[in-house]
């Protein structure tokens, strides 16, 4: 492969969700994704599906199908990279301390409190959805 600039930018995340009128409701409230780019549903296998955006950009998909399940619930970050692929949706904060606060007091769950990054001045933590989604919270340092 050459070094070739794919031009490659975060389009959105995918999240598979077993209630997608509930996680909807909590990340349009919590999370401020409140603009609903796209729906769509599908009978036959049924899905749900709704991309919600926030006032900076970031998109996610919510998808809802019928009979999904979860093989392993991660305990914390560190149980997650016991397994292959995706373990957590890391976002970029501004207050870290604020946000984390406010995320756990609207019903998400502390999973690491906020505590020192590894880059110099930066900062994170982690929360889980009302689902148990894992979320990192960063606070890049200041400049």
């Amino acid at each position: 492969m050459s070094d070739v600039d794919l031009g490659l930018n975060v389009h959105h995340t995918s999240l598979s969700v077993a209630d997608l009128d509930s996680q909807r409701a909590w990340y349009q409230r919590v999370l401020g994704l409140r603009e609903v780019v796209e729906e769509f549903e599908l009978a036959e296998p049924p899905v749900r599906t709704v991309v919600l955006r926030s006032g900076s950009g970031v998109r996610l998909e919510l998808i809802e199908r019928a009979g999904a399940s979860r093989n392993h619930v991660y305990a914390d970050p560190l149980d997650a990279a016991s397994t292959l692929g995706f373990g957590h949706w890391a976002l970029s904060v501004d207050d870290l301390d604020a946000a984390f606060a406010a995320i756990v007091a609207a019903g998400g769950i502390e999973v690491w409190p906020p505590a020192d990054a590894v880059a110099p001045g930066a900062r994170f933590a982690y929360i889980k959805d009302p689902e148990g989604n894992l979320i990192e919270l960063i606070q890049p340092p200041t400049r």
